[in-house]
């Protein structure tokens, strides 16, 4: 019998009403909560990439680990198309740009609040026209003069990451003598270009680069200082899930933790962060920093409370 047949007694057939969705409406910055530490999802849609390079190599298993992370409660989801760990290869724009665009359509279009993780302006450019909202920019003191018009034209949120060098070259310029004044100063000249590009206050978020031309003691005595990053007058987003640093410290028997054994101590590090303000973190694993976001606003309220 054919399957669209009616059964017997049951009257002619009927074809099965199409079921009609709203379309989300397009999730928006200023929307963001407010009363909690942000978690922002870390979507790596590369074959390189340090902890889960070749995963989510493809759009549609980029898109499945986006949509996964949105419904787990990532409040931003990060979009990236080109490693910036240690020694990663540069990826020319162009192909930065196939690999990202769709995944920021489909995320977009899901509902998910979306940022590009470029140091290209003509990808960021290329994101927000594909419905991203923030661009997160890690090229630190070598930042196009492109990007700082794009920031500033668009009125798009903007991370400033502190990074000396670029991938090749930055682990050799990891020379401080006080690395939280240094960092705070030289995020500061960046953020004048920035300024006197058009860019407004508001829209810049920074980032100290944890692991960007810092060694493993530099990266925790930043952390012991976010106080002064605070200073400059901007969010702060902290970006340490599964880095070197974290391995090493949870080395056992003489062996560095792998990256995937690191999310235990990224939640503690995002309970951490929470506490002493930061605006957000991004991390791969979203569900234990959300959990760790949560007591630490909770905690808060309780002191306020008391």
């Amino acid at each position: 019998m054919d399957s669209l047949a009616a059964a017997p007694g049951t009257g002619p057939a009927t074809s099965p009403l199409p079921i009609l969705r709203k379309p989300r409406p397009a999730a928006r910055f200023a929307d963001l909560p407010t009363d909690r530490t942000l978690v922002m999802g870390i979507l790596n849609v590369t074959p390189d990439s340090f902890s889960d390079g070749g995963k989510h190599a493809t759009a549609d298993t980029a898109i499945a680990a986006g949509l996964r992370m949105f419904y787990a409660g990532a409040d931003i989801i990060d979009v990236g198309g080109e490693s910036t760990r240690p020694g990663a290869e540069d990826v020319n724009p162009e192909e930065e740009q196939r690999r990202v665009v769709p995944v920021i359509q489909a995320l977009v279009k899901a509902g998910a609040l979306v940022s590009i993780d470029t140091t290209h302006a003509s990808t960021a450019a290329a994101a927000l026209q594909a419905g991203a909202a923030i661009i997160n920019d890690v090229s630190g003191l070598t930042i196009e003069p492109e990007m700082a018009e794009l920031v500033a034209s668009s009125k798009a949120p903007y991370v400033l990451t502190h990074r000396r060098g670029d991938a090749r070259t930055m682990n050799s310029l990891a020379e401080y003598q006080d690395v939280a004044g240094e960092v705070v100063a030289e995020l500061a000249g960046v953020r004048d270009k920035l300024y006197a590009a058009g860019v407004t206050p508001d829209q810049i978020i920074v980032d100290p680069g944890l692991g960007f031309a810092k060694n493993d003691a530099q990266n925790w005595e930043l952390l012991q200082n976010l106080d002064q990053l605070a200073g400059l007058g901007h969010k702060v987003l902290v970006a340490a899930s599964r880095k070197r640093f974290l391995g090493t410290l949870l080395t056992v028997a003489g062996k560095s933790a792998a990256p995937e054994e690191r999310d235990a101590a990224t939640a503690a590090i995002t309970a951490i962060s929470a506490s002493r303000g930061a605006w957000a973190v991004r991390v791969h694993d979203v569900g234990p920093s959300l959990d760790a976001v949560k007591v630490a606003s909770r905690l808060a309220a309780a002191h306020t409370n008391h």
